[in-house]
């Protein structure tokens, strides 16, 4: 149990990269976490989208346990039998397009990996190095990754940056044809851009990024950590914006939800062109990645998502959710975006300002929405995000509306009073 030397040690002991609310959980059950003094909240922030099935899911609990007291890690110098039944559920079952499978143990590695995937098919097609991404997009925070992300303030103070990446307006057609030139072997993007608030790309961006990719020899690379496996009401989030097969990426990356917590990225690749071979024996690795127990733990997540139809739930919760926010008409929400769990609340920033205080608007309302009992995620300046389990029921979705309306009307208030 945690005491009040753990507050001291984390001052004294832990790196302060993380601008932390001031609330210690210590223990969870399904949508619900319980601080040090007992207190109950509804967990809507879900670790960012990386608990789809709550905290300590039975069948996740089981699987950890017995894995543990079998064979916990082996080195990748040697065959782990359990990667393959991952990637078997993966490549046949989900993804349903062939291809092959790299575990890593975060989202970012997973990134890093299709960064040299394009740089390998590049250097095999003439030369070519240059990777365009979006504004607005998040892949990380290891060096590739970071500079694959087209936001200034994850860059700040790190340059130089590695070369080769180029930024283009986010579902904009046009500008993402001018900045294809001779050195382009790549096009990174989120299908459901989360970081920035829950911001979708277009069936038409999705489908042009193809065509361009088709017509100039370019790899096609979706980047689902954070919308991929249930999130959006599909388990490969591209499908959420275009059902059935019309896309056909060249790799995929994901983690979070993938583990329940455990950490475990991957990334898939498209078996189109032989492109698995561009990373044969040598070419990369990762020391913990695919271990025997980071495998069982996806192995009964992802089944226990299919059981469950968490897909199915999303969709039916999310929409519930939508269609209850609408009818507020609420004065301090601008606009509403939701793909099945995936639920974004841009937030009147203008009319919140008086009540700040310096802070950034969605930051505010967290940390607001916390003390009445509902965790939920900031995702930029003015849009929070919900990303409760896949699994919750509908008495639990009313509940975080509950509060989340009684909270936006006690700030109505004051602001009028003001």
């Amino acid at each position: 149990m945690q005491g009040p030397e753990h507050h001291q040690w984390v001052k004294d002991f832990v790196l302060g990269n993380y601008g932390r609310y001031d609330f210690w959980p210590v223990r969870g059950e399904g949508a619900q976490v319980w601080d040090e003094q007992g207190r109950r909240c509804l967990d809507f922030a879900g670790g960012v989208a990386v608990c789809p099935l709550g905290h300590c899911p039975p069948a996740v609990v089981e699987a950890i346990s017995q894995q543990a007291a079998t064979l916990i890690h082996v080195s990748n110098w040697y065959s782990i039998g359990l990667q393959g039944e991952l990637a078997r559920l993966i490549v046949q079952d989900l993804v349903q397009i062939p291809g092959k499978c790299f575990f890593s143990n975060s989202g970012a590695e997973a990134n890093e990996g299709l960064i040299k995937l394009a740089r390998r098919h590049g250097q095999n097609t003439g030369g070519r190095y240059e990777i365009i991404s979006f504004t607005g997009s998040f892949h990380g925070r290891t060096f590739g990754a970071m500079t694959a992300t087209a936001q200034e303030k994850i860059h700040g103070g790190f340059g130089p940056l590695p070369p080769g990446f180029v930024y283009c307006p986010f579902n904009d057609v046009a500008a993402l044809e001018a900045a294809i030139t001779p050195n382009t072997a790549a096009i990174l993007l989120e299908p459901i851009q989360g970081e920035s608030g829950v911001n979708p790309a277009t069936p038409e961006f999705l489908r042009a990024a193809q065509a361009l990719c088709r017509r100039h020899n370019l790899l096609l690379l979706l980047d689902e950590v954070q919308c991929g496996f249930g999130r959006a009401g599909e388990m490969m989030g591209w499908r959420a914006i275009l059902p059935g097969d019309e896309i056909q990426p060249d790799a995929i990356s994901w983690a979070k939800a993938i583990g329940s917590g455990y950490p475990l990225g991957a990334f898939w690749v498209n078996d189109r062109n032989g492109l698995p071979a561009l990373l044969g024996p040598g070419t990369h690795g990762s020391t913990y990645g695919g271990s025997p127990l980071a495998c069982a733990a996806a192995l009964a997540t992802l089944r226990e998502i299919a059981r469950q139809d968490c897909c199915g739930n999303a969709v039916r919760q999310g929409a519930f959710i939508a269609e209850a926010v609408r009818s507020w008409k609420h004065p301090l929400i601008s606009e509403l975006r939701q793909f099945g769990l995936f639920i974004g609340f841009e937030l009147n920033e203008q009319a919140l300002q008086p009540l700040c205080h310096g802070k950034a608007a969605s930051i505010m309302l967290a940390g607001e929405l916390l003390q009445r009992g509902l965790l939920v995620t900031p995702a930029g300046p003015k849009v929070v995000r919900w990303l409760s389990p896949l699994n919750i029921s509908r008495e639990q979705a009313q509940e975080a509306l509950d509060i989340m309306r009684a909270q936006l009307d006690a700030l109505q208030s004051q602001l009028q009073a003001s």
